[in-house]
């Protein structure tokens, strides 16, 4: 499994971009800036859309990239079909064959599904945080916008801090 500390395996997945278009998506496409990775299930599911949708609110303090092991066409069709997901601005790829989740550790051998894993990844490509739910529960968006300022901020962040609290003495 793929820890913090480590550098973010390489990867190259095909994509249904903010827009609409399909592309593709590397390791080097990511590797400038904070990016948060976050695994989900399924496509055309029920708890997934309120977790995109909630990531998408991260997306103006870092790169957001959505994976999950569905291809494009599908991510495209979800989102023409979907009013929580249609106007999301990032990313979602797929992770077709689930190579990089099984790089990652990630993949539910039982359900043959990605975990609901999420990744923040600082501009040197290196792991700084990395969360694992079970399938059935959602993440908090909120928590992972707090994690990522309290990496970004460069001290000692208490368990609540907050961007604007001081740091641990």
């Amino acid at each position: 499994m793929v820890v913090v500390g480590q550098e973010f395996p390489e990867f190259k997945m095909n994509t249904c971009e903010s827009d609409n278009s399909l592309g593709s998506i590397t390791q080097n496409d990511i590797d400038s800036e904070w990016t948060i990775v976050y695994f989900y299930p399924k496509d055309f599911t029920f708890i997934c859309p309120t977790e995109i949708a909630a990531f998408d609110e991260l997306s103006s303090a870092a790169q957001i990239i959505g994976v999950s092991g569905d291809n494009e066409f599908c991510k495209l069709a979800w989102k023409q079909d979907s009013d929580l997901i249609r106007d999301i601005d990032h990313t979602l790829a797929a992770d077709s064959g689930m190579a990089l989740g099984y790089e990652l550790g990630i993949v539910s051998e039982e359900e043959g599904v990605h975990y609901r894993a999420t990744y923040i990844i600082d501009p040197n490509n290196i792991v700084q945080h990395v969360s694992i739910n079970a399938l059935d529960t959602g993440r908090s968006a909120k928590e992972i916008k707090r994690t990522l300022a309290a990496l970004q901020a460069g001290g000692l962040t208490g368990c609540s801090w907050q961007l604007g609290d001081d740091f641990v003495a």
